[in-house]
This record gives C-alpha cells, structure tokens and sequence, in this order.
C-alpha cells in the first residue's frame, strides 16, 4: 500500500509508524475473516481492511469525521486479524496511531467525553475504584443489570504465603483485578510459593496503562508506565528473575514497554529490560509440570473449558500452554468452536460499546456451554467477569484452578 503521508504528521514517530505498517498491507482481506466486528456488520469499514483505508485517508490529510471515529471505537483492538495477515500488518500498533490522532480531530459528544474521562479517572486509581466496587458488591442484587454484570459477588481472600525463598519475582498487583477478584493474585503467590519462589508486589506499582491508552488518553497511559518501571526497578536491580503477569491484557500491554516509550531517552532501556523479564503465567509454569503433577491433591474437578482471551492468543502470540499444563495435571480441557474470536469483553469496550459486547459475549457464552464444563476458565479478568455474567457456570481464572488442585485444605 502506496502512502504519501500529510505535513501534520510527516516525520514523526506516529507517522514513520504508520506509513511502515501501511506499506505491508497488500488488501488481500483474509482479515475480514476472523473479525468479530466485520462478522457481526458485515461492513468493509467494520473490519481491520477497511479501518485501514480509514487511518490512511487521515494520515494522509483526508478529513476525519465522526464516522471514522464511530468505526474506530467499534474495533475490539482483539487483534485476530494480525495472527491472520500473512503480511504481518501491526495492526494493534496501527490503530492506536489512528485513535490518537482522530481523537485529535473529532469532539465527541458532551455524554461520550464524560464517560470515558470517568471511566480513565476511576477505573485505574484503586484508592477510588477499590471502595466503588466495595459499594457497588453491598448493594448489587439491586443494581440495574448491565451494571450488575460488572460488580463480582465479592470473594473471600485466601491467605497470602508468607514464607520466604531464595527464588524471588515481581508481580503486577493491577488496578481493578485486586477488588474484584482478589484471589487471582493470591492465588499465583501460592502456586508460586509451592515451587519455591517468593512473590514480591511494588507498592507503587499500578495500573499497566492499558485502560487510559485505549481509551486515547496517551499521555496519561504513559505515566502509567514509567511509574511501574519506577517502582520495579530496585527489585530488578537486585535481581528478580521475572515479572509474571496473571492478566494476560496487561501482559499484553507490557510487553509493549519499550515500543510505548521508545522516543524516551530516560526510560527507553529499562523498559526494554522490563519486556525482557515479563512473563504470562502460561509461559512460566509448564517447566515446572513436574513439581505441579506431583503437588496435586483435589481431583473434585474433571472437566473444563478454557477460552483464551483475545490478548494471549493474538496479542502475546502465547497458544497452548495453559491446555498442555491443565491436561497434564489430569484435567479434561475443551476449546469451544471459533475459539480464536473475542469474547467482547475487550477492557473498556463492554461499557462504551455494551450491544457489540453482548451479542459476543452470548455467542460465545453458547459455544462454551455446549462443551459441558463443569468450569470455565480464562486468563483475564476482563473475560471472566463478562463470560460470568452469561453463564451459570462458574468462571474463574485458570490459575486458581491449579491453586485448588494443589491445596490441601
């Protein structure tokens, strides 16, 4: 794809970005077929070839109108389309770039702005969001529905371990994952603690930035990320062997570190040192199949099925790890048909784009029940909340699977 590029952003880091992702489009559409978005509106300019015509016209000067802006925020930012591409289009990349800049260009109406100020203001501080979700758990069977849906029955926390290991890693403590469902993290520091490696959580440390990003508050995001980097970096000094991520959204996002602030000259090789250390749960745990297999002791569960979520399979490239290690700790686990489409979970987008959301949430809901699990399991908080409110099953992240397999009370 042939670009000439506007004065606006020519010769820029947004504008090299974007005429060198555009350049590897070759239009030939095999995108459209793994795209929620285009499946369900059977629209070109719903689908990642068409938005892609859109971002070209605008970084090449044409006018930006809210109908861009509309088909913008209807993509899930899933990134189906790139396992898809035999080109190797960034499209995740790509779309930030053009969310940034139309964002820029288009005033959204007075209720939109409103709603996205809010949900990038709370929605990331944890001394505001913690007591809302707090309040919102006390008085949830009288919520409305569509607001009821993301409020979890509130969980009794399990015991964090509270012995010591030669073997130390940081985790990333969240922003929203620690009030709604706090055992997720819990539950990863007692696997961890069962093989002997002590979990370390920054205080400091918060939000990965994902929810202001793709919301389009950049700057905001990205002072989201140096103060994580700001906060690990004497642990890293002293030598932690990783970050693990238990939220494979943010997991995600920093692996992104080093691309987000590549034109900081102060954090641009820490960052890249934190890409390096950071690992999804699924990459970490199979070398320690052995010890896992060993450690179990509650077999009350046989059959599950695991939805992977949309930035593990797509955006981490991650695929299998989790299936081969529930497996081989004598799990029955079941992939649903189209198990490569999102969820419509996808941070944010279950708030600003809830029909969208839903209708993809029961399909897929559909093709989970139809497997007979006696669980479903995911890898992201967003999913499980949003899979939770379809179901009667219950959905709980994978890790805490393997934390109850392993318990002994």
């Amino acid at each position: 794809m042939q670009t000439n590029l506007a004065d606006f952003i020519r010769n820029t880091p947004d504008g090299d970005e974007a005429d060198a992702i555009l350049r590897k489009c070759v239009h030939c559409g095999f995108c459209t077929a793994t795209c929620p978005t285009y499946q369900l509106l059977g629209d070109e300019l719903d689908g990642p070839r068409g938005r892609i015509y859109l971002m070209k016209q605008m970084v090449e000067g044409a006018p930006v109108t809210k109908s861009t802006l509309t088909h913008l925020d209807r993509c899930l930012t899933c990134r189906s389309c790139e396992t898809t591409c035999p080109s190797g289009v960034q499209y995740g990349r790509l779309v930030e770039v053009g969310r940034k800049h139309a964002e820029q260009m288009v005033q959204r109406p007075l209720r939109q702005r409103l709603m996205r100020r809010l949900l990038a203001g709370l929605l990331p501080r944890r001394a505001l969001f913690t007591p809302a979700m707090r309040l919102g758990q006390q008085v949830r069977p009288l919520l409305p529905r569509r607001l009821r849906d993301k409020v979890p029955v509130r969980q009794r926390p399990l015991a964090w371990p509270s012995a010591k290991h030669a073997r130390k890693m940081l985790m990333l403590q969240g922003c929203v994952q620690p009030s709604m469902m706090p055992n997720i993290n819990i539950a990863t520091a007692r696997v961890l603690d069962a093989l002997g490696i002590e979990t370390i959580v920054a205080p400091q440390s918060g939000c990965c930035g994902a929810i202001r990003l793709h919301l389009g508050y950049v700057d905001d995001a990205l002072a989201d990320v140096r103060a994580n980097i700001d906060a690990w970096w004497p642990y890293i000094e002293q030598g932690v062997e990783a970050i693990v991520m238990n939220a494979s959204g943010c997991g995600a996002t920093v692996k992104e570190y080093a691309h987000l602030l590549r034109d900081d000259p102060d954090y641009v090789e820490k960052a890249r040192r934190v890409v390096e250390l950071t690992r999804d749960l699924s990459e970490l745990l199979p070398a320690f199949e052995e010890q896992l297999v060993a450690a179990t002791r509650r077999r009350d569960i046989e059959t599950v099925a695991w939805h992977p979520p949309c930035t593990l399979q797509h955006g981490q490239q991650l695929r299998g790890g989790v299936e081969r290690l529930l497996t081989a700790l004598g799990l029955d686990v079941r992939l649903p048909a189209d198990s490569h489409l999102c969820c419509g979970s996808a941070g944010t987008y279950s708030i600003t784009q809830p029909r969208l959301s839903y209708t993809l949430r029961n399909q897929k809901v559909d093709r989970l029940q139809a497997l007979e699990p006696q669980l479903i399991v995911s890898a992201n908080i967003g999913c499980i909340t949003h899979l939770q409110s379809g179901t009667k099953i219950p959905v709980t992240h994978w890790i805490e699977l393997v934390e109850h397999m392993l318990a002994t009370n």
